[in-house]
């Protein structure tokens, strides 16, 4: 897959720009603040329904606008597909694939991408939150349908949730709450689809991880990932020690946990139990990534993380590759892993590279580099000493 043109109007800093793409590198260059990071996110943005910065949709609209436009032209082979995206400041987004009106969240279908920047590092480092909001977008990649679940979750979650604060406020007793059974059903019913649905992930992410994991750090730590489930008794948000359990029955698990703190979410007005509760453990030598693993290390699983994202929607779309996004990475890395990655990445049909200095990157992925300043797109770097770029 390749994005062969990207459009953008009043998106981020930019009131417009207009962006050729080419098969193989694709390096954009300039200093902090100046706009090349917004050209990943808006290619991101199309392939998992978010940013990698914020969790609202407003920043990325420009200051003073209403909406955002999105436009890229896709080529699947010999296939060309154009993608529009009209992200509102306030109320529902907009799309249309090739010129026919789409729920927003059928962009997936046709758009695959694996962005990884700074910003990933709390995935590691991060409350269980970051690792959730991982997971959950590679879902959504993977299976586009589960973008709907997992709002369905979310909004059953929030009105079960009001119900609770409301009796807390009442003082009612469990036997009062009948009503919240209704709730307890539908939440256990999508919840469940989320919960088969991170394990089999994580499952299918072992193998991949690990190769990436060793090619990257040049060594075998042994990296793993299994989730800590809410459902297991133990509440993964509130003990960094809870256990990993082994999913047997999801939805007799999950109604078993609810029923058991009943009492206590009606005490506290909160849902105690469920996937907005769990957390994806990582581990390097059979220890927790988070709190035991060196700076280089995590900086290496967190990337292998992305690289065996990349390499299992590789193996599963139609499409072929997904469009690899390395987002300010390269400046984060010593030589050693700055040549591997190059090495791990050269042979992906397309791949976007950030900078603020070209000689961060690796001379073989300098090519197509791009001048990017104060929200304009320059033209070729190769008409600049790649020297100006620090």
């Amino acid at each position: 897959m390749i994005v062969e043109h990207l459009s953008l109007v009043d998106f981020r800093n930019y009131a417009e720009a207009e962006l050729d793409l080419q098969p193989g590198t694709n390096l954009l260059v300039g200093r902090n603040g100046q706009g090349k990071t917004n050209l990943a996110e808006a290619i991101a943005y199309l392939a998992t329904l978010g940013s990698h910065r914020v969790t609202s949709d407003a920043p990325l609209v420009r200051d003073g606008k209403d909406a955002a436009f999105v436009r890229a032209r896709l080529a699947h082979g010999t296939r060309t597909v154009t993608l529009e995206l009209q992200v509102n400041k306030q109320g529902s987004n907009k799309a249309r694939v090739s010129g026919n009106p789409v729920r927003t969240n059928e962009l997936p279908r046709y758009a695959q991408a694996v962005l990884f920047a700074p910003e990933d590092l709390q995935i590691v480092r991060g409350d269980p939150s970051s690792r959730r909001r991982f997971a959950d977008q590679l879902l959504v990649q993977r299976t586009p349908r589960m973008a709907s679940v997992i709002a369905d979750y979310d909004r059953t979650l929030r009105q079960r949730t009001t119900l609770l604060k409301s009796a807390r406020a009442r003082g009612m007793k469990v036997e009062q709450l009948t009503t919240l059974e209704v709730w307890d059903d539908k939440l256990i019913a999508l919840g469940t689809q989320i919960i088969d649905a991170r394990i089999r992930l994580a499952r299918d992410l072992t193998d991949p991880l690990a190769a990436a994991y060793a090619a990257i750090a040049g060594e075998d730590h042994a990296p793993g990932l299994a989730w800590a489930l809410s459902i297991g008794g133990e509440d993964p948000e509130e003990d960094e020690n809870a256990r990993e359990v082994t999913a047997g029955d999801i939805a007799a698990q999950f109604r078993a946990a609810l029923e058991a703190k009943r009492a206590q979410e009606i005490e506290r007005g909160l849902t105690l139990v469920g996937p907005h509760r769990d957390d994806l453990v990582l581990r390097l030598r059979g220890l927790p990534v988070k709190g035991y693993a060196s700076h280089g290390e995590g900086w290496s699983i967190v990337l292998s993380l992305r690289l065996a994202s990349a390499e299992l929607l590789r193996q599963e779309s139609p499409g072929g590759d997904p469009i690899l996004i390395l987002d300010d990475v390269f400046a984060e890395l010593d030589a050693a892993r700055r040549g591997r990655l190059a090495g791990v990445v050269a042979d992906y049909e397309q791949v976007i590279v950030t900078a603020a200095v070209a000689r961060d990157i690796p001379e073989a992925l300098r090519a197509g580099a791009v001048r990017i300043e104060a929200g304009k797109i320059l033209g070729p770097l190769a008409e600049h000493p790649f020297e100006e770029s620090s």
